[in-house]
């Protein structure tokens, strides 16, 4: 099983050089994105959005993806979604293997189609790869996410037409990511991501208690804070790795810790059942 790990603290010049590099990469890839987006689509008057850690101050190089929502006035084309849907590589191959654009995720589709959840193009960018599709997969966190603290790059703000998700939206989804956590967390795998699934769970508490959303980084701390996690030191050093990933991500031992985090996983899902439970029993 795993055991806490020290993970010491490295304030040398490289630590810093390489902070600042990764921060102006993903600054450029960013405003990159936005300029090449404008353009395959000017026509189509789009409205940009970033949001998830990058708005809210919780992105980490290395870990975090790069949310990005655009919903257009008119509907893409066939043709328009085709220029779209490999331009993460192109664009990273175009400048210089900036790695930044591999970490766009999000979808890309009309407005209407969005709001009224009915069959429309999406060309959909995920962690595994990019297709066109027929429907889009926002559910209530990353709404929520978009209405409260999302950053428009572009276009005209169009959130005052979104319906805020209800409390029972948000428990819902939380239910369906506690019934992922089941089905893919009892193992995990020898990757930092891995350390991923225990911040899901604190998040999902901290809605549960407050019907707010927080960053995953100030989900993990408040579980710590409140003794909602009995595996203290487990938790503590997921929170180290997430606030600098590079450092962790491809450190042989903390990998092998990764790989043995299962059963700590679920002893904490336990934790997000009971209060699941209690909230139904109180209805």
């Amino acid at each position: 099983m795993a055991a806490s790990l020290s993970l010491g603290e490295d304030s040398g010049w490289m630590a810093v050089a390489m902070k600042y590099i990764s921060i102006r990469e993903v600054e450029q890839a960013i405003q990159i994105m936005q300029n090449r987006i404008v353009d395959i689509l000017c026509d189509n008057r789009p409205s940009i959005y970033l949001y998830g850690s990058v708005a809210v101050n919780d992105f980490k190089p290395g870990w975090s993806d790069i949310d990005i929502l655009c919903l257009t006035e008119t509907a893409p084309t066939e043709k328009l979604a085709l220029c779209l849907l490999n331009l993460r590589q192109e664009l990273e191959a175009e400048f210089n293997g900036n790695k930044y654009f591999r970490a766009f995720e999000g979808g890309i589709l009309a407005l209407d189609t969005f709001l009224s959840g009915s069959p429309g193009m999406v060309v959909y960018w995920g962690s595994n790869g990019q297709r066109i599709a027929d429907s889009c997969d926002f559910d209530s966190f990353c709404k929520a996410e978009l209405i409260d603290s999302g950053i428009l790059l572009y276009g005209n703000d169009v959130r005052s037409r979104l319906q805020h998700p209800s409390f029972s939206q948000l428990r819902n989804d939380i239910g369906r990511r506690l019934e992922s956590v089941r089905s893919h967390a009892s193992k995990t795998g020898r990757t930092i991501y891995s350390a991923g699934w225990l911040f899901d769970i604190a998040r999902g508490l901290y809605t549960l208690r407050t019907g707010k959303i927080i960053a995953k980084t100030s989900a993990g701390e408040w579980a710590l804070e409140n003794g909602l996690c009995s595996d203290i030191g487990i938790l503590e050093t997921a929170i180290k790795a997430r606030k600098e990933p590079g450092k962790y991500k491809n450190d042989l031992v903390f990998l092998d810790w990764c790989e043995t985090l299962g059963p700590y996983v679920q002893r904490f899902a336990d934790v997000l059942e009971r209060e699941l439970n209690r909230l139904n029993k109180e209805e």
